[in-house]
């Protein structure tokens, strides 16, 4: 990829103003502008020079490089020693691209940019070895060293006015920086008195809240000793051991009675909100059955119903993740959200469920009603304190206005969130989502002995497969008078009975276990079949758990197991 172009011989100091005007002329024809032009020839005169200084004679070759990048090519070879180094050599590295150099020659490497490679007829004139005189040449040079000091002088003009123009733009430039820094400074020194009175703000809020903290705590502790002794004295009169009454009297006494304990409810409800707001409400977390929980609520809330128009429904507890919490404070939460729901709602229905997710570790519960709704503006403002949404049922319902903002921070210190969605007129749902926990406690603890009582052999047989792993022996019996006789003589450490079990129902065993010095805190799950009415509520009063005959499965059962043995520990405590 390298073609020759022209070849020369040095040997004295004319043929050095030959190498000098070739080298301009080579540099010309293959593409090279003017400076690069004078910087070729410049080399090669100066390197020239330096040789026939040394007496020896070169032979000077140009070629044309296409590839890997274009470049002219200059070697001098020589024959005899020569020393390479001098001012000539100096200016040739400084002019040239590359300066490769050997013990008998060098190469000179100036990249073109587009190599063209020149015509026949031109290299044919650059052979002609009779080139111009040495006078010629000189005037060539005078001429290009003009022409070089005609460019500088222009571009120091050029550089001058430049010059003149960025110093004049830096004054401008100073001038903007000096009024932004003194503007910067005077927004500076108006934030820092905004940030200042911000905080005294913050610390005049801090301590309001404070005030407004200790104020409730206060006023809350001292109602509740009068409202309490005023409950207990109304309870008194209206024994059956008080004093005769006429119907007006004891009228006026349910009144009074009615009125205490409302106000005794609305002032534990100041005094837990002030705790919420204090930080000082810590959770207790614990192993939940939510069975019981579910029952208790049931329980709770029916006898609140506005009238027979109003349906309770309490959906039955899916497969859900164990739940590790506060308890106390999961029911105060969904008190406070179904009480709700029985205040504003006329007719219709109250469905609360609870269910697994919408997150892998969550469990949230729901609360939906077909009452009179929110307004869509209304909606965010029910969660701040003391605020009450104007409404005809508003009127006959009591209240302070704190029960939802109460369960939202109840609901936030657990862990979890709070929601409502609404259509006024249509109804409203709110939502509590909780984490589930990770605790030793919310599996079944591992049994020595359990006792199965149960008339049906396949449900023997599937509560038998369903507790491998969690009994390491397990006894069977068909009716519960069997079963409670065994338990007499083994004293098992579970034991899980029919509730239509032969001879005798489980809620009878259980009732007589519970009255049992040595058999009172025996785990006990209760497997009933659908609709179990009342028994559920006796069955957790006692503290036993409950199974549905129809969901028999391992989950099951370990979550039966494990709740039977957390309500019997919490009845012991009692």
């Amino acid at each position: 990829m390298t073609s020759d172009l022209l070849r020369l011989v040095i040997g004295e100091e004319p043929d050095v103003f030959l190498l000098r005007q070739r080298g301009r002329q080579v540099a010309a024809s293959v593409g090279l502008d003017g400076q690069d032009q004078i910087r070729v020839a410049t080399a090669l005169s100066d390197l020239g020079r330096e040789l026939v200084r040394q007496d020896v004679s070169t032979t000077a070759v140009f070629r044309l490089r296409r590839a890997p990048v274009a470049a002219l090519l200059v070697e001098l070879t020589w024959h005899g020693p020569v020393v390479a180094a001098g001012p000539g050599w100096d200016t040739a590295r400084r002019l040239m691209n590359e300066m490769l150099t050997t013990s008998s020659g060098v190469t000179l490497v100036k990249h073109v940019p587009h190599a063209v490679v020149p015509d026949d007829g031109l290299l044919d004139d650059l052979r002609d070895s009779s080139g111009t005189t040495a006078l010629d040449e000189l005037r060539t040079q005078n001429q290009e060293l003009l022409e070089t000091l005609e460019n500088l002088e222009a571009k120091s003009k050029e550089l001058e006015r430049l010059n003149e123009e960025l110093e004049e733009t830096n004054r401008g430039v100073v001038a903007l920086y000096q009024e932004l820094s003194e503007e910067l400074e005077q927004t500076n020194q108006g934030v820092v008195a905004l940030y200042a009175e911000l905080d005294a703000k913050s610390a005049e809020l801090r301590e309001a809240a404070a005030a407004r903290i200790r104020f409730w705590s206060n006023i809350s502790h001292e109602l509740r000793g009068p409202i309490n002794s005023v409950v207990g004295l109304t309870r008194l009169l209206a024994g059956p051991g008080g004093d005769p009454m006429t119907d007006d009297q004891r009228h006026h006494v349910d009144l009074i009675n009615e009125s205490a304990a409302t106000l005794l409810a609305l002032v534990n409800e100041l005094l837990d909100t002030a705790k919420a707001e204090s930080g000082s409400l810590q959770p207790r977390p614990a192993p939940v059955a939510l069975d019981y929980v579910l029952t208790q609520l049931r329980s709770a809330v029916r006898p609140l119903l506005r009238s027979g128009d109003v349906r309770l429904v309490v959906d039955d507890v899916p497969e859900v993740p164990p739940l590790v919490t506060d308890e106390t404070m999961l029911v105060r939460i969904l008190r406070n959200v179904l009480s709700n729901a029985v205040k504003f709602t006329k007719r219709g229905e109250i469905r609360f469920t609870a269910e697994a997710g919408p997150g892998p570790d969550e469990v949230r519960f729901v609360v939906v009603d077909t009452g009179i709704g929110i307004p869509e503006g209304e909606q965010t403002r029910v969660f701040e304190e003391f605020y009450q949404v104007p409404n005809a049922l508003q009127v006959g319902a009591s209240g302070t206005g704190l029960g939802l903002s109460y369960a939202r921070k109840l609901a936030e210190i657990l862990g979890g969130t709070l929601v409502l969605s609404s259509s006024a007129g249509v109804g409203t749902e709110v939502v509590l989502t909780l984490p589930t926990a990770k605790d030793e406690l919310v599996q079944a603890a591992p049994v020595a002995c359990a006792l199965i009582a149960d008339g049906d052999e396949a449900n023997r047989g599937r509560l038998r497969a369903a507790m491998t792993g969690i009994a390491a022996e397990v006894l069977e019996t068909e009716d519960g008078r069997s079963a409670l006789n065994l338990a007499k003589q083994r004293r098992p450490d579970l034991l899980v009975v029919n509730a239509s079990s032969p001879l005798m129902s489980g809620s009878a065993v259980l009732s007589v276990l519970r009255l049992d010095p040595d058999l009172a805190g025996v785990p006990v799950v209760i497997v009933c079949g659908d609709d179990p009415g009342g028994l559920a509520r006796s069955v957790h009063g006692l503290g036993a758990a409950m199974l549905h005959e129809a969901r028999i499965s391992p989950e099951t059962v370990s979550r039966a197991i494990r709740d039977a043995q957390l309500t019997a520990r919490r009845t012991d405590s009692r």
